[in-house]
């Protein structure tokens, strides 16, 4: 299987962590792509129309995209574990991962606005609502932590990569300071293996 990616998207690493848990990262291909809103990569483009990562090209041939598709496919050709089929656990998982979607979302738009638009053209009011979302987003990991515990599964990881990318583009927002439960139970799941071999490269 071949996935397109980038070492700093917290969407490719939410499939990678999932692929290291399932026991599949040693059949993933890694091709590299540069994912860009403007300049965008005609690689990607030939197999996702949106150009997006991660993509992934399944071993038949069969292109999947989004994030949380891949990670679903992925869960079908391991054990099955990381997303129950049933119950309030899926439902718990799943919106888990989609309120870490959007947090990621925000938190990368917000990245575009401040290291590709011009600066002539950056619009403050803009970027400070995307990071409302993140705080907003933040408070509700923060309500939900006693429930996470120490699963590890589809909503979990989402919510790790989600908070990993936060350490990495937007150190100087403080989110530790603003969930606390939270960097603790993160401190303890960042240290998973899995989640130790796809760190982002230093920024």
């Amino acid at each position: 299987m071949k996935l397109f990616y980038s070492a700093t998207s917290p969407f490719v690493r939410k499939c990678l962590v999932t692929a290291h848990e399932l026991g599949l990262r040693e059949r993933l291909e890694l091709v590299p792509a540069a994912a860009h809103p403007i300049n965008r990569d005609r690689s990607v483009v030939a197999r996702n129309p949106l150009g997006q990562i991660p993509t992934l090209v399944t071993e038949d041939g069969t292109v999947l995209y989004d994030s949380r598709v891949i990670c679903e496919y992925l869960n079908t050709l391991g054990d099955g574990h990381l997303l129950p089929r049933q119950g309030p656990g899926r439902w718990a998982a799943l919106v888990e991962q989609a309120l870490a979607d959007g947090l990621m979302d925000a938190a990368v738009l917000t990245r575009y606005e401040d290291a590709v638009r011009p600066e002539s053209l950056r619009w403050n009011d803009w970027s400070a609502g995307q990071l409302d979302k993140v705080t907003c987003g933040l408070a509700e990991i923060e309500h939900r932590k006693d429930a996470l515990g120490d699963r590890v599964d589809a909503g979990t990881i989402a919510l790790g990569c989600a908070l990993g990318y936060l350490d990495f583009r937007f150190e100087s927002f403080g989110w530790r300071g603003k969930a606390a439960k939270t960097a603790a139970w993160f401190e303890g799941f960042s240290q998973r293996s899995s989640m130790l071999a796809t760190r982002p490269p230093a920024a």
